[in-house]
């Protein structure tokens, strides 16, 4: 018999802080949606603390350090905005850390035209504006085409101030654009944004085997010095799902550099000095839309169940909403796939006006597949019609928006589902009785209107999508323990991510477990040279064709059955959840039957 706690503490010691199991959400599986509701909280809560239970000695997001940093970063970005004209900002990442790196190149370049100010913003997210809206995982061990793509956004600017994001400190492209910078200080300042200590960042060689992602950490250590370079790596414990970068990595990412830029436009604009309370107000008032939105946590857990209901009938999660708040459902919905092992159409996004509203740079790509038709229009010409009361329809808006629109909108749905809900800010009155469960928001007026009140719609929606997409997962059984079982193996983090899921739950080694994730991405019960050789480009390749990887190799591991066997063993459970645990029932019934 397997003991899990030893497994789990051996396993755990060799990883990094973004990659652990957290010990609140250890069984967040057996949880209903109240309990889930509060350990999200509980782990949300830990970007906002002073120290963890892990280490008190990792530097945290109020740590003097982190904040001088900021500090640093936000006078780089006011000398920037009073010289403009030969000067570029960028931001960027891969998956989530690009999407938040888009939303707020948007929204401060929209602050710059309201200043008529040049704009000085831009974003590159790893696969291009096709990531924003559904997974591109490939292009993420590319350190090379990171360089690249920097390079032709930068062409002909004399001073770029580079903010590249990667929550683990692992990111291939992110790595491959900080060392351009390095190699180019003349015109480069870099700054690494990511959640782990540097002697935690990936050390195994990239793409090209010339440097690995720690080396280019500890090189920017040593320009820190010089003020040449800066990392900001404040710790935030582990993701309430492990691995899952997307929820507190996100919404830190979000936070962070919100700081730092509303503290160099104050600065530019306001002659406002920026100081250590001036950086560290803006985490403060974050912390307190955290808590404000935990506080609505009945209205929450009702949500949850609602999308974990439609999910297990096999219906669907819509999100409808308007300006950012649908940006960021779009953002949520994407997330889905690769995290949970969803399907294209099990939870998606719509804005209001489509690409018009999101402004990207590659413009509307609607013709692309159906995965990018994003508008209100197009949710009522292809959703519209074939709803029915399975499907749970969640509307996302403020104030600010046109509430004849929403309540026109509303009552089509209305006509052909009463499984209609809404997450609103700052509305003075419920619209009339269409919603059967509504989330309204009120927040303290602020002295500040510079784009501050949309910021905290922003984080609210995100911290509650969150919680409905990732509950209703675990509702539907997509989810063990704290783990993302069926996770899609599309890249090398990915790869890794799944070898150490199996190490975790069999207890078998490296080898083992990498040969039956093997046998389940190739199909087949014997493994040719040819496949066992290949580099983990090709593997993950496959793999982005096959349906339930890791769980078929984790049954593969722990019955000790074929390809063929597992596969239907899986099929005979509709929750992997549930095939898993028979799995291991099963085990442990033949070993204590063969002791006997």
């Amino acid at each position: 018999m397997i003991n899990m706690d030893h497994l789990e503490s051996c396993n755990e010691l060799s990883l990094p802080v973004t990659e652990k199991c957290n010990p609140i959400s250890r069984d967040i599986d057996r949880a209903d949606t109240k309990q889930m509701v509060q350990i999200l909280k509980r782990c949300d809560a830990e970007i906002f603390q002073k120290k963890l239970h892990d280490d008190p000695t990792y530097q945290r997001v109020h740590s003097l350090p982190v904040i001088q940093a900021m500090m640093n970063v936000a006078k780089k970005v006011e000398m920037f905005l009073r010289d403009p004209e030969e000067s570029l900002i960028v931001l960027s990442g891969c998956g989530t850390s690009g999407r938040i790196a888009f939303l707020l190149v948007t929204t401060f370049n929209q602050m710059l035209i309201t200043q008529q100010h040049k704009q000085i913003y831009s974003y590159i997210i790893a696969g291009g504006d096709r990531a924003l809206l559904t997974s591109q995982e490939a292009p993420e061990d590319n350190p090379e085409l990171g360089a690249r793509m920097l390079d032709k956004v930068c062409a002909g600017k004399k001073h770029v101030l580079f903010i590249g994001i990667s929550c683990g400190i692992s990111a291939p492209f992110v790595a491959g654009q900080l060392d351009y910078c390095l190699n180019h200080l003349d015109v480069f300042t870099p700054v690494l944004l990511g959640f782990n200590p540097v002697h935690m960042a990936r050390s195994d060689p990239l793409q090209d085997g010339l440097f690995n992602f720690k080396e280019v950490a500890e090189r920017m250590i040593a320009e820190q010095r010089q003020e040449k370079a800066f990392i900001l790596n404040p710790v935030l414990g582990a993701e309430a799902i492990s691995g899952s970068s997307r929820m507190k990595g996100g919404s830190a990412t979000k936070i962070i550099l919100e700081a730092i830029l509303l503290s160099g436009h104050k600065a530019a604009f306001r002659d406002k000095i920026i100081t250590p309370e001036c950086v560290s107000a803006w985490i403060t008032a974050s912390e307190m839309v955290y808590e404000i939105t935990y506080s609505h946590s009945d209205g929450l857990d009702a949500l949850i169940y609602k999308a974990g209901e439609s999910l297990r009938m096999g219906g669907h999660v819509y999100y409808v909403g308007w300006q950012t708040l649908g940006i960021i459902g779009m953002i949520d919905a994407s997330e889905c796939i690769p995290t949970f092992g969803a399907d294209f159409g099990d939870v998606r996004g719509f804005v209001n006006n489509g690409f018009s509203e999101m402004k990207n740079k590659e413009g509307d790509l609607s013709s692309v597949g159906p995965e990018f038709v994003i508008g209100h229009k197009d949710f009522v010409d292809t959703i519209l019609p074939s709803l029915s009361q399975n499907d749970m329809i969640l509307f996302l808006f403020t104030v600010n928006d046109d509430l004849h629109e929403v309540t026109a909108l509303a009552n089509q749905v209305k006509r052909r589902t009463s499984n209609l809900h809404a997450i609103a800010h700052d509305l003075e009155e419920i619209i009339g009785n269409i919603f059967e469960t509504v989330l309204n928001f009120t927040w303290p007026l602020s002295s500040d209107k510079e784009h501050n009140v949309v910021m905290r719609w922003e984080l609210s929606t995100k911290l509650c999508l969150n919680a409905i997409s990732t509950g209703a997962h675990v509702l539907k059984g997509k989810v063990y323990m704290n783990y993302m079982i069926d996770l899609r193996v599309t890249n090398s983090k990915l790869y890794r991510r799944a070898i150490h899921i199996l190490q975790h739950f069999t207890g078998s080694s490296k080898t083992e477990c990498e040969s039956a994730l093997l046998r389940a991405i190739y199909g087949t019960d014997d493994l040719t040279e040819e496949m066992t050789s290949a580099d983990v480009q090709k593997h993950t390749t496959l793999a982005k064709r096959c349906d339930r990887v890791v769980p078929t190799a984790l049954v593969m591991i722990q019955c000790g059955c074929t390809l063929a066997e597992a596969k239907h063993h899986l099929d005979s459970h509709q929750v992997i959840r549930d095939a898993i645990t028979a799995c291991f029932n099963s085990s442990k019934s033949m070993t204590t039957t063969d002791y006997k």
